[in-house]
């Protein structure tokens, strides 16, 4: 707290001697610090002068004896350089120096496009430098400068404010402590406290340079940008206040509800309420606790929707276990009041208790259901179950259990030689504490188990063939099979098997692709396509279970 008020005391006794020194030293400008654009090295440069011309006064007195220097000049008094005009209600004239000090109702007039007012002004013909103080207003076509001590250099055509004070125009309005604008370009630089207020956002900066014609924002600090449906936060980039349009980089971000979306470079449309980001983008849902990673991506505020790809990560940080899923193509959308995901090709899951791969799925994050399609694999601790579709229901940190219709294949590895084997047209399998504790099999069952004696020596293998089948695990081991109504098995010694018979015909061990570790998930498999079944009905959104 401490440092924090001696940093606010600093700055303002920094602004009070910028203050001071100005008014001591003209010719100094905070846009020779701030702004490259402009340097002005009044101890270097000598320009031909133009000569002020005194036009008109109703009073003209001058007595050497008194005031040797100068003129005094009173009512209607209007001066001359060049294509400039000064009008005042009294003003001393220096006439050697070029110079003069104007008071009351002071205006300075160029054309019919530029007009400064002012109560008082003192003019250095030397330096070309028109210091004009109190109540001051600087008019340029529909550009209106307001402060009460401004600074307006004549030769580069370039007026600054130092105290405090704003430019508006027909869209926004721009406060801060020092302004700069010069008239010819249209150019304006503002620094320390600077407010663009526009009747659709406000931009607190602590610099700024905005263009009164184009009405161009270019963000140069540290920012923060506040609408009804958004906040940006950015320290370098473009605004284009009268499109709605911001191009943002060096990690900027965008705020939306509870979305965030960061990226090295984002473009934002905010009327049609659509951003993309470029370069290690992250879309991050803060009440869902969902974060979407990747290189290339987009948020969509109206439809709720993001997208990314180019090493795209998914990772649910919702439970107790985090859950990470890489895809070539992410989208997440809002279906029916439903946060749904949906990943394309390649498509790689860990966790801690299950992993999974597939081509294609659809992940509904309201309820917490996974849908695998085409060549989808899944894996609990030694158990590997696989079929045409698989769909995985999680309950709060875990998951509750997974269903395989039309068809599905279980394994589990006993060796290196031997697995047991099951396979149905239907499968459920049942999780406790994030095992599988139960699983029930229907519709032309057949397995191949290898029991095994108490000293892990295998009696042989038994196969059979029944209806339908409930096993029961206890810590990834059998504990208890129940099949019915009627069983067809055999067993065979382990002497007596053929290599032909250990597995069954659509056998399949998927090991090799299986991740180890979230950094696994970027690892290509290039799976062929004859494993990429396409037997699966292509599912839209997640459906019922019956």
């Amino acid at each position: 707290m401490y440092r924090k008020d001696f940093g606010i005391i600093c700055r303002r006794w920094q602004r009070k001697f910028l203050w001071l020194f100005s008014l001591l030293c003209p010719a100094f400008s905070l846009s020779a610090q701030t702004d490259s654009s402009w340097v002005r090295p009044d101890s270097v440069r000598r320009v031909p002068q133009e000569k002020v011309y005194l036009e008109a006064a109703d009073e003209l007195s001058f007595d050497e004896s008194v005031a040797p220097d100068f003129q005094i000049l009173r009512g209607n008094v209007r001066f001359r350089k060049d294509s400039m005009y000064m009008y005042c209600d009294s003003a001393y004239f220096y006439e050697k120096s070029n110079s003069l000090d104007a008071f009351g109702h002071v205006k300075m007039e160029q054309g019919d496009t530029l007009f400064i007012f002012g109560d008082k002004l003192f003019y250095d013909g030397e330096t070309q430098l028109a210091r004009l103080r109190n109540n001051v207003r600087m008019l340029n076509r529909e550009v209106v400068l307001s402060t009460d001590s401004f600074n307006y250099d004549l030769e580069p055509n370039i007026g600054y404010y130092f105290n405090g004070g704003s430019v508006a125009d027909t869209v926004n309005r721009l406060t801060s402590y020092y302004g700069q604008y010069s008239p010819d370009t249209k150019e304006a630089v503002f620094n320390y406290d600077v407010e663009l207020h526009n009747p659709q956002f406000v931009i607190y900066s602590d610099t700024l340079k905005y263009n009164t014609q184009t009405k161009v924002a270019d963000i140069v600090g540290p920012s923060v940008i506040v609408s009804d449906s958004n906040t940006i936060y950015s320290s370098l980039g473009f605004y284009d206040t009268a499109a709605d349009e911001a191009k943002l980089y060096n990690r900027s971000v965008v705020v939306s509800g509870s979305q965030k979306m960061t990226g090295d470079t984002i473009l934002y449309d905010r009327k049609q309420g659509f951003g993309e980001a470029f370069g290690h983008i992250v879309v991050d849902d803060t009440v869902r606790l969902m974060q979407m990673t990747g290189n290339y991506g987009f948020y969509d505020e109206r439809r709720e929707a993001s997208f990314a790809t180019d090493s795209a990560l998914l990772i649910d940080y919702s439970q107790r276990d985090t859950l990470y899923l890489h895809a070539d193509t992410l989208q997440s959308v809002m279906l029916q009041d439903r946060r749904i995901l949906q990943a394309y090709h390649e498509v790689r899951i860990f966790r801690n208790d299950v992993q999974a791969i597939c081509d294609s799925m659809i992940y509904d994050v309201s309820d917490s259901v996974l849908v695998m399609m085409y060549g989808p694999v899944m894996w609990n601790l030694d158990c590997q179950i696989f079929g045409d579709t698989i769909k995985v229901f999680m309950n709060d940190s875990t998951v509750d259990w997974a269903h395989i219709p039309d068809f599905a294949f279980a394994v589990q590895q006993k060796d290196t030689a031997f697995f047991d084997q099951l396979t149905g047209k239907d499968l459920k399998a049942y999780f406790r504490n994030g095992d599988i504790e139960r699983i029930e099999v229907s519709g032309n069952v057949e397995t191949i188990f290898y029991p095994q004696e108490s000293d892990m020596t295998f009696t042989g293998m038994n196969k059979a063939e029944t209806s339908f089948l409930t096993m029961y695990l206890k810590n990834s081991k059998m504990e208890k099979l129940k099949m019915w109504p009627s069983v067809d098995g055999t067993m065979t010694p382990i002497s007596k098997l053929k290599p032909s018979m250990i597995f069954l015909p659509q056998y399949k061990w998927y090991e090799s692709y299986r991740p180890k570790n979230k950094q696994d998930l970027f690892r290509r498999t290039n799976r062929p396509a004859a494993e990429l079944k396409k037997n699966a009905r292509p599912i839209t959104m997640i459906e019922e279970e019956e």
